[in-house]
């Protein structure tokens, strides 16, 4: 039954992404696909975080929660317009629509992780319990070639205090062989943010 759910909520997601790109307003949890025109190495999918945000390259951290698709179009237009030689050309779609939070759990020990930045398959993904950090890098699909691969950050928001922890991890240099002391235990609810790599790094 619960997969039928899952299934009937797919459909229905679909079916309203025509609607979703007028007047709708941009919600945490929602895929957005951005392009470039002048620079399609820059196109790709990102995931709204809880706080509203995506990050998209030379831009940084966008605010775009509560806004529409033109809104947001313009927002990185400005934001970006410095790198190139004329005001670029920036398509924003809504290419997923939020899921609600019992929709994505499958099962009592699944959690919701956040992925975005550089990775290859940005989105809200169910893992098991006990998913560390490296286990849940290498189902991501890989990193992109922008990505800061030497600050991967975990950002976990204490539920007590309500305020964010983040660590700060060299994905490198243990892709390079370098021993981790201890592998984090992803918890419901973490954000897995890469970065965009900055000029020469």
């Amino acid at each position: 039954m619960k997969h039928i759910l899952i299934a009937f909520w797919a459909l229905l997601s679909m079916t309203g992404l025509a609607a979703a790109q007028g007047n709708y307003l941009i919600s945490p949890g929602d895929q957005l696909t951005i392009e470039v025109l002048e620079d399609n190495t820059l196109n790709r999918s990102v995931l709204v975080l809880p706080d509203g945000s995506v990050s998209f390259p030379f831009a940084g951290s966008v605010q775009v929660a509560g806004r529409t698709i033109s809104q947001v179009q313009r927002a990185i237009t400005a934001r970006i317009a410095t790198n190139f030689a004329s005001p670029p050309t920036v398509f924003v779609t809504v290419s997923g629509l939020t899921v609600p939070a019992e929709e994505l759990l499958e099962a009592d020990e699944t959690i919701n992780v956040y992925f975005t930045g550089e990775v290859a398959a940005p989105g809200i993904k169910p893992l098991l319990e006990g998913t560390t950090l490296l286990q849940a890098l290498a189902q991501t699909g890989g990193l992109t070639q922008f990505a800061a691969t030497k600050r991967i950050q975990l950002r976990r928001m204490d539920l007590h205090t309500h305020k964010q922890e983040l660590y700060t991890i060299n994905y490198k240099a243990l892709s390079d062989g370098a021993a981790f002391a201890r592998d984090i235990v992803l918890k419901d609810g973490d954000v897995i943010l890469v970065p965009e790599r900055r000029l020469f790094e």
